[in-house]
């Protein structure tokens, strides 16, 4: 592996420490089973500090999460009633091929059934593209600072990671054009682009489609409804002009069923086949399924979700203004700010005010936090503790 991949990874992940102790124990030995040795430059994800993990921690009684970027409203109504309807049914193994909401997935956008593929969420999708598409010494293609998951798909098969970095966080058609070489396979692209909330408008897209010809690329658009700029692009349009792309979706965000594990894929039949081969039996679950469906019928929880976000993120571009602030206007459900100071110790001051945040080291700019949108209350509460923190942090 490069040099240059090595940096890469380093400056996103953090390794995964395991607490010393004196006397050895005896699941521990010398003598056991060994992974491959390249899975150990992959650090494992680390997710967002879960609320009771930290009420125990701290002993606090009230918590709010901003951190990973889940829906404040919660899960869509309809999708509740309908797996409440449907629980006696989890003895049976689920439709393995989610066939009711393929379909309604294919009536909804105007696809055949067999161009949709779906994952125990977007990530494993993303897994599966990186089994079923690449080999050693392909050459995979992403920006930075994005999500790391991508990273992973590359690494795992032992794929060369080349990765543009976004000059003030925008994206570069330009740039992204002259990194494509004759080795690269697949292109990796969040659009809106996590962290930043920044995208790629519908001309620039056009260019990267036209120039990656040949090419397999993969539009992760987990919060494509949250885009309120009128450039966005559709890309299910290139889609249907021939596209070679896979637009990757999720219900995880905007219909707020993130535990229940569920993202798709629209794609060529042909793409989707590949993908079929590899992906694993049952691996969507029965109720995740049921709610699914339904949730693609509550258009009173998207428009209100939609104006919760919308509000949100003006009362937080106010509030950071006044803070003299550096953030990012977003196309997504969260904000990356510039705190000004060591995103770790901001980030552990908010915890102890009973706030959690995302810490922007993981994403190699450690002065940032990326703050997940809340309602009225949540981002009032943050922005309160912000103040606060910031005033006596040195």
């Amino acid at each position: 592996m490069g040099e240059e991949v090595q940096t890469a990874i380093h400056r996103h992940c953090r390794p995964f420490n395991i607490p010393n102790s004196e006397k050895k124990s005896p699941y521990e030995s010398a003598k056991v089973m060994k992974g491959k040795e390249h899975i150990y430059k992959i650090a494992p994800y680390e997710p967002g500090k879960p609320i009771e993990e930290v009420k125990r921690e701290l002993g606090l009684r009230d918590v709010i999460k901003l951190a990973s970027n889940e829906n404040p409203l919660g899960p869509s109504p309809l999708a509740l009633e309908a797996m409440k309807k449907h629980l006696e049914e989890i003895s049976y193994y689920p439709d393995g091929h989610c066939s009711i909401l393929r379909h309604k997935l294919s009536q909804k956008l105007g696809f055949p059934p067999q161009c949709f593929v779906f994952g125990n969420g977007v990530d494993e999708i993303i897994h599966f593209i990186g089994l079923a598409f690449l080999e050693e010494g392909d050459e995979v293609l992403t920006v930075e600072p994005s999500f790391i998951r991508y990273d992973a798909s590359a690494l795992l098969n032992k794929a060369f990671l080349k990765k543009v970095t976004l000059p003030n966080f925008q994206y570069d058609v330009s740039l992204l054009l002259s990194a494509i070489s004759e080795r690269t396979k697949v292109i990796f692209l969040a659009n809106p682009n996590n962290p930043t909330g920044t995208f790629l408008p519908q001309e620039g897209l056009r260019q990267l489609i036209e120039r990656a010809e040949g090419k397999l690329l993969v539009l992760d658009e987990a919060y494509f409804e949250f885009a309120e700029d009128p450039a966005f692009p559709d890309s299910l349009s290139f889609l249907k002009e021939g596209a070679d792309i896979i637009v990757l979706r999720t219900f995880s965000k905007i219909y707020g069923l993130a535990g229940l594990r569920i993202g798709y894929g629209v794609a060529k039949q042909e793409t989707v086949r590949a993908i079929e081969h590899i992906r694993e039996p049952f691996n969507v679950n029965y109720l995740a399924q049921i709610a699914a469906v339904s949730a693609l019928d509550d258009e009173e929880h998207i428009r209100e979700t939609r104006k919760t976000i919308w509000e949100g993120k003006r009362y937080l571009y106010r509030q950071f203004e006044e803070m003299g602030l550096f953030y990012l206007p977003t196309q997504a459900n969260f904000i990356f700010v510039d705190v000004k100071r060591d995103s770790r110790e901001v980030f552990q001051a908010l915890l102890r005010e009973g706030v959690i945040v995302r810490t922007g080291d993981i994403f190699g700019c450690p002065t940032f936090l990326r703050v997940t949108i809340g309602t009225r209350e949540q981002n009032e509460r943050f922005t309160g503790a912000l103040k606060k923190v910031l005033g006596g942090v040195q």
